[in-house]
Parts: structure tokens; sequence; C-alpha cells
């Protein structure tokens, strides 16, 4: 790990404040992908800037239509919250298959989105919930954030300050874990939200997508049956030594026959 200078923020103002006098400075949320990097000696940050002393980024609070979460809310909080549990129950489910208990207990919702690992859980919540994420400058909706491996909408300077998720009529999330990782290697979350059905897809491809042909062949008629004949392109997809492409492509359809048989 190369040296770096360690800040402290007491709030958003000054997190973005001591972001941008720094010479390549990073935030820090949880520190579950950065930190690891670092020791690897593949990143090399100027400057650290924690969010941990940040209290108006962590919590949780449930109304009639949504659930909206700080970005420094932990995976373990999202996975325990009773409220998340009654509101949006795949959510809670979703959060509690993320990595390990110590990942789950100092990895951050808003690390996790901010990262947009190809294989992180969050995405396909974020997608097939239709939830909108708040930065300190403006609201980006889920189909707009996802732009391609570890890339997404954020800006420069742009942080991370909650995400709200609409209460869905009903979801659920199948995940086919990588063994020793526990990432996605194909997470299929599915949910009938106001707006309609939507299918969303993590693991699979450089970034969460959804599945028009599974969304149209679900409104019709919502069975695992109606998505079981839907073949997925492989072109495109992930492809490494745990999984090839043709087969991530196999996953998403037997993912989502299981999701939309929990729904």
């Amino acid at each position: 790990m190369y040296q770096f200078e360690y800040h402290k923020a007491s709030s958003v103002d000054d997190a973005l404040k001591k972001l941008s006098s720094a010479d390549d400075g990073k935030i820090l949320a949880g520190g579950m992908t950065l930190l690891p990097t670092m020791k690897q000696r593949l990143a090399a940050p100027s400057d650290l800037i924690d969010l941990a002393g940040v209290y108006d980024l962590k919590g949780i609070k449930v109304d009639g239509a949504s659930v909206t979460i700080g970005a420094m809310t932990t995976h373990y909080d999202v996975h325990s919250s009773a409220e998340v549990q009654k509101a949006i129950p795949a959510l809670s489910k979703l959060a509690g298959l993320i990595g390990d208990p110590m990942v789950r207990h100092r990895g951050t919702i808003g690390g996790s989105l901010a990262n947009s690992d190809p294989s992180a859980d969050y995405p396909a919540a974020v997608m097939a919930l239709g939830a909108t994420i708040k930065t300190n400058a403006r609201e980006i909706a889920a189909d707009d954030y996802f732009k391609g491996l570890f890339e997404t909408a954020l800006e420069d300077g742009e942080l991370i300050v909650s995400v709200s998720f609409p209460i869905p009529k009903r979801a659920a999330y199948q995940k086919f874990p990588q063994p020793a990782s526990r990432y996605a290697m194909v997470g299929v979350m599915v949910a009938e939200t106001a707006d309609g059905i939507r299918v969303a897809v993590t693991g699979a491809g450089p970034c969460a997508f959804r599945v028009p042909d599974m969304e149209k062949a679900l409104t019709a008629k919502f069975a695992p049956e109606s998505v079981a004949d839907i073949k997925i392109s492989a072109e495109g997809l992930n492809e490494d030594i745990h999984a090839s492409a043709d087969y991530r492509a196999h996953l998403v359809t037997v993912m989502a026959k299981r999701a939309v048989a929990e729904a």
C-alpha cells in the first residue's frame, strides 16, 4: 500500500471540499473494494476522505410508497431492518446474500453503487425496482445510472446521498453465487411495480441490465413458464475462469424462472 493522507469528513459538504482540494482523492465508504485494491497496489490515491462520521448518510426511512436508504447504511442494516423486511422482502434478502458477515457489516449501499462492480447484487434491485439515486447535486433514475464496466452516471465531485426504492406489489431475487467470493455469477430480480413488470440482471454483463422480452412475457402471464423458453444472447456477456458467456446466458433464464416462482 502506498502512502496517503487520511481525512475524516464531518458532512457531505466537508467531504466534497476535502476531495476537491486533493491531488487524487478518493471517497472511503465501507472500503470493501477500495482498501483491497490499495493493498494490492492497484490504486494509489493521494488522499482518502472517510464518510464514517457523516451520520446524515446513515439510516432507513419507509413511507407509504417507498423505502429510502442512506448511502452509508450497511448491507447488514438493510438485511436486518424489520421495516425493509416488511416493505420489500426481496431487498432484505438480497442484502443478506452479499459477501460474508464482515463485508455485510462494513460494506455500504452507496459504496457498492458508486463502485458498480459488474457482479454486485444491489444493481439488480436498483434496476428491477426502478429506484432513484439521489446525489448531492441531483436525482438519477435507475435506467440512466449504469453505463458500463465500473462506469456510472456519477460525475466528478458527485456523491451518492441516498437511494429511494418504490415499494413493489411483489418482487424476488435469485442469485447463482461464485462459491469463494459469493459475488453474483448471475443474479436476477423480478418485480411487479406500479409501472409494470421489470426484470433486472447483474453478474452476467459489464453492468446491470433489463430483459424486455421477459418483462413482456411476464406482463401477459406472471408465471415461471412464461420465461422458460426465452434465450439470452451470450454476445457481450462476461466470461472468465468461473463461467463462460454461454453459461451465464443460460443462468439468466434459470435464475429468472426461480425468481418468478418465488415472487
